[in-house]
C-alpha cells in the first residue's frame, strides 16, 4: 500500500508539471508587463491619446482607428484587427508586423509575457471600464 501511494504521489507531481497555468494568461501578470507600455500608452476610464494611441477595446478594434489619434498611413492601411492572432506577432516586434509604423518598440520577446499582457489589454471595453468577468 505505502509503495502504491508512493507511486501515485509520483504521477501526480509529474502530472502537475504538464498542467500547470504557466502558458494560461494571467491578466494580473500582465499589468505588470503594461508598465513598459505606459510610456507611450494609458488605458482604464480616464485613457488619453498621448505618444501612443488609449489601448481601450484595442482587442477587436481594426488598427488606426482611434479618433484624434495621428497614425502612420502603414498603420491605416494595414488592414489589421486587433486580437490574439494579431496582437501576438505584433507585440513581440511591431515593425516586422506593421512596416513602417511609428511604433519605435523593441517588443516583448518572451512569449508568455506577451499573452498575459494580451489578457491585460483585453478585460477593458471601448469606453475604458474593465469588462466583467
Amino acid at each position: 500500500m505505502l509503495l502504491r501511494s508512493i507511486a501515485l504521489a509520483g504521477f501526480l507531481v509529474a502530472s502537475a508539471a504538464f498542467c500547470t497555468p504557466g502558458w494560461a494568461q494571467d491578466a494580473a501578470a500582465g499589468e505588470k508587463v503594461f508598465t513598459v507600455c505606459k510610456a507611450c500608452h494609458q488605458i482604464g476610464p480616464t485613457a488619453k491619446n498621448a505618444v501612443g494611441p488609449e489601448l481601450n477595446g484595442v482587442v477587436g478594434r481594426k488598427a488606426g482607428s482611434v479618433e484624434g489619434y495621428s497614425y502612420s498611413a502603414a498603420n491605416k492601411e494595414s488592414g489589421i484587427t486587433w486580437d490574439e492572432a494579431t496582437l501576438t506577432p505584433y507585440l513581440q516586434n511591431p515593425q516586422a508586423v506593421v512596416k513602417g509604423t511609428k511604433m519605435a518598440f523593441a517588443g516583448v520577446k518572451d512569449p508568455q509575457k506577451v499573452k498575459d499582457l494580451i489578457a491585460y489589454l483585453s478585460q477593458y471595453s471601448a469606453d475604458g471600464q474593465k469588462k466583467s468577468p
